[in-house]
């Protein structure tokens, strides 16, 4: 009874959670927004490392891993993010706190199956800004963003031989993004008002391979890789154009609208992307890596097909670098040589250009495993601090400091009764 109730909680609390703003970027403006890290706690704390299999932790980047599960897994994690944001001429902070995970692990014999549901894009920006035009008008433009696409997942994996391991995975996504541009001319009372709004869904699919094998009596060694092929989401867009009166307690009243289109349908790409690493340690002990993710960003489309003149999209790629270490896995007399210590790093180019400048993406993260005494559920804690874009160019610094929780909780739901 208690799992069912655990279950449940877990499930709404995704549900309310995945609907809050999960960034605060102005970065989020373009394409489908901010694309979130897809993977749990573990694996961000390595930086981002993907390729080790794991028996009691959900690894949700390769579906290859979920046929190495010995136990059924629920795995739930967030992140609080404290960001401060740097122009050349001012700075302001912003803080976020969302779901990142909800997932569940069966395993089945040589096989196992995952299913859950995880953010796979998140815009939220408040942006202002004040143009002094040839006519002498200074205007004064308001732009603000919210949503994103959410994503349902359910994947297996299968242990063909000791050594490989296979696994595929299918998504559906779905999400609203909803963007607002306010214009107004200083002393006067009237501002127009553009609304874009889109209701956007659509399957995507993931593969993955992962190899085990052994070196020397102590060291393995490590490899995989990862598959996602493009994909196209259906887009519903709304257009509406109105001419509001802000009041003196700063709300807003319609006084003349106009809805451009309604129900105008599009496709939205999603890039194909692909990851390949390895890496080496003694299990149970430290293991260590390294991993190369390319994406296709250059196919990245704005929602409504539209370009927008300072915003191109290159191919994008991403290195890792991460591990682990435990002092003594299982040792009886101390706790702390029980701990999981997890370090990582990583760099980013991200695929979007401004101005003729890349953004880019660097953190270094560092993490932490804690058993709960008496089974073999844990408590990861990660950190991440990291740098994103630049103050030149007329763009926009972010420096970042995330805290990430997760829980793993392990036990063995079917198992069949002897004893009664």
């Amino acid at each position: 009874m208690i799992k069912q109730i655990l279950v449940s909680f877990c499930l709404l609390l995704a549900l309310s959670s995945f609907a809050q703003e999960g960034t605060y970027s102005p970065y989020s403006f373009y394409g489908i927004g901010d694309q979130r890290f897809k993977g749990t706690v573990e694996n961000r704390s390595m930086g981002g490392l993907s390729i080790f299999p794991d028996s009691i932790h959900i690894n949700i980047q390769n579906p290859a891993s979920f046929s190495s599960l010995k136990m059924t897994t629920l795995s739930i994690g967030g992140t609080g993010t404290w960001a401060k944001l740097k122009t050349e001429a001012q700075e302001e902070r912003a803080q976020r706190f969302s779901l990142d995970y909800l997932a569940i692990g069966l395993p089945i014999k040589k096989s196992g199956i995952v299913f859950g549901l995880m953010p796979y894009s998140s815009v939220g920006y408040k942006i202002q800004s004040q143009i002094d035009r040839p006519d002498g008008d200074i205007e004064i433009r308001r732009f603000n963003g919210t949503g994103g696409i959410n994503r349902v997942f359910i994947g297996g994996g299968y242990e063909i031989t000791k050594n490989f391991r296979v696994g595929a995975e299918v998504n559906y996504n779905f999400g609203k993004v909803e963007t607002t541009s306010l214009s107004q001319l200083i002393g006067i009372q009237l501002a127009s008002r553009e609304i874009n709004t889109s209701d956007l869904s659509g399957f995507s699919a993931n593969f993955g391979l992962m190899y085990e094998g052994k070196i020397n009596n102590k060291l393995r060694g490590f490899g995989g890789l990862t598959y996602a092929p493009s994909t196209n989401l259906k887009t519903i867009n709304y257009r509406n154009v109105s001419t509001v009166r802000i009041t003196q307690l700063g709300g807003l009243e319609i006084v003349d609208q106009d809805t451009l289109f309604h129900n105008r349908e599009n496709d939205l790409k999603l890039p194909q992307r692909f990851s390949i690493g390895a890496g080496l340690g003694e299990p149970r002990k430290w293991q260590a890596g390294a991993e190369i993710t390319f994406t296709g960003a250059k196919d990245i489309e704005n929602r409504f097909s539209e370009t927008i003149g300072n915003a191109t999209f290159e191919n994008a790629v991403k290195y890792t670098i991460g591990g682990y270490y435990i002092p003594n896995y299982n040792s009886f007399s101390s706790y702390w040589s029980r701990i999981v210590i997890r370090a990582g790093a990583r760099y980013e180019n991200t695929g979007l250009v401004l101005n003729s400048k890349a953004i880019r993406d660097a953190a270094g993260t560092l993490g932490f495993g804690f058993p709960i005494a008496g089974t073999l559920s844990n408590i990861n804690l990660g950190f991440e601090y990291g740098k994103r874009g630049t103050k030149a160019y007329g763009l926009v610094e972010e420096n970042y400091f995330n805290v990430s929780v997760g829980f793993s909780f392990n036990d063995r739901w079917f198992v069949k009764r002897r004893y009664d």
